[in-house]
């Protein structure tokens, strides 16, 4: 099967998906996931990427994050690749791969879907039953975007425009999250994952178009294979 192309703008946001191949855990404790989040703080200071939302689940991770360069989220992943699996193989006594192939990467437009990525990344443990609110959940970065807590997260510029201060934003933000993503968004978001296109309306995809000299054309019809 063929490679599902990535199109990378710098300075523009991107869903990020890596999964455990064939959905083997890829965190056994609290431990694995301490160490996942410093690993991937320490790669993004290196390839100058800002993450704005994340959770880790059981058998994979969700991040929102903005590169400055072309191959900031390449490099990032990367380093992951490297270090965060020669950790758990050596930790849990196991070898061979733990990723289920290339992490998915899709183009997030800023202004008509950003916080719904936010939103939709943050809220995962509650779709999947593990908690009723997200703020029972550690693993994400709700607590850094719906209560301020210390976090080394970048808020993103949409973010931002919630309020005039961390405590307005974190009011609006925590309101935006008492209701789940709607069923529409949550179908765009899922199938632009599955088949790498931009989370986005017509005409942003239609200069993503323009700009890699490509037809992108209509998602295909029916429910990914995972949901997630």
């Amino acid at each position: 099967m063929a490679r599902l192309p990535r199109f990378v703008l710098p300075g523009q946001p991107q869903h990020v998906i890596q999964r455990g191949n064939n959905r083997q855990i890829i965190f056994a404790d609290d431990a694995d996931r301490r160490n996942f989040l410093a690993m991937l703080n320490d790669a993004c200071q290196s390839f100058e990427c800002r993450v704005h939302a994340y959770v880790l689940m059981t058998n994979h991770v969700h991040l929102l994050m903005t590169p400055d360069a072309e191959t900031g989220i390449s490099q990032v992943m990367q380093s992951l690749g490297r270090r965060y699996v020669q950790y758990f193989n050596r930790r849990h006594h196991r070898t061979g791969t733990l990723w289920e192939g290339r992490y998915r990467a899709t183009l997030v437009d800023s202004e008509s879907y950003l916080l719904t990525c936010y939103r939709y990344i943050e809220l995962n443990p509650v779709r999947a039953s593990m908690v009723s609110r997200p703020d029972e959940y550690r693993w994400s970065s709700y607590g850094a975007n719906a209560w301020n807590d210390a976090s080394w997260i970048t808020p993103h510029q949409e973010y931002l425009r919630l309020g005039m201060t961390a405590e307005e934003r974190c009011l609006a933000y925590r309101e935006m999250c008492c209701n789940q993503v709607d069923a529409d968004d949550l179908h765009l978001i899922r199938k632009a994952a599955h088949y790498c296109q931009p989370v986005s309306d017509e005409r942003f995809r239609e200069e993503i178009a323009s700009r890699y000299g490509i037809e992108l054309g209509q998602m295909k019809r029916g429910r990914p294979c995972r949901k997630g």
